[in-house]
């Protein structure tokens, strides 16, 4: 029987998508599914923060559940500045109107960091100066510490997608080089996935890429064993939960 995974995207995310399918192309019996509302630009003023309001998100998720999917995530990083409790508040909401589990790209990436044991953490993003710094701030307030991070100060979501696997390894590589034992490459719509193996072995750190951790978590909400994945990260072989 097919295990189908249901994913919530920002409409300008043009990463997710190709990215989540090549990761699980070898993998017969296991597909994705995407549902999207419309997010832009990441920034704190009110109109961007008003892109993540739970009424603009859940109709994505009821499209999704017509699809009998088996579990679902919310694939986007927004309570990483809008605080964890939103993210808790929308997985309630999506399972009491589709009876299905859920999760979010922040909340795996937590889950992920926490279990891995990792004690000094080191953030990637496209984001701006005060979006980076109100990052820090909910993590923190989550338990994990911001030990280094590296960030492009872009607002414009699809220019997110828009930087070379390269840069963004290159930005991985400066972090770790301050002392960290893990990077979270924190946006679902930067490219961290195509690095993040080579990059595991060279730097000896573990490396947790969005759009990666995501796709793990959401696979263990739905039953399926994410270690039928190769090549894509320590996160998929080592079973952290």
């Amino acid at each position: 029987m097919r295990t189908r995974l249901g994913m919530i995207a920002p409409s300008s995310n043009s990463v997710l998508e190709p990215v989540t399918y090549a990761m699980l192309a070898d993998v017969p019996g296991i597909s994705a599914h995407f549902s999207r509302f419309r997010v832009t630009e990441i920034a704190l003023d009110p109109y961007a923060l008003n892109q993540f309001d739970p009424s603009l998100m859940l109709p994505a998720a009821d499209l999704l559940a017509d699809a009998k999917v088996d579990a679902m995530a919310w694939n986007g990083t927004s309570a990483s500045w809008l605080g964890i409790e939103r993210d808790r508040s929308l997985c309630e909401a999506i399972s009491a109107r589709t009876g299905k589990p859920a999760t979010t790209s922040t909340l795996a990436c937590i889950d992920a960091v926490r279990s891995s044991g990792a004690q000094r953490v080191g953030f990637v993003t496209p984001y701006t100066d005060d979006v980076q710094e109100r990052v820090g701030r909910v993590w923190a307030g989550a338990g994990v510490a911001c030990h280094a991070e590296r960030h492009l100060g872009l607002r414009d979501n699809f220019s997110f997608g828009q930087v070379a696997p390269a840069e963004i390894a290159a930005m991985i590589s400066a972090v770790a080089a301050d002392g960290c034992d893990a990077v979270v490459v924190l946006c679902t719509n930067l490219e961290g996935a195509a690095v993040a193996a080579a990059l595991e072995g060279e730097l000896n750190v573990l490396i947790l890429d969005s759009v990666a951790v995501t796709l793990w978590r959401t696979m263990l909400l739905a039953g399926t064993d994410p270690r039928v994945l190769s090549g894509w990260g320590r996160v998929f072989q080592v079973p952290l939960l």
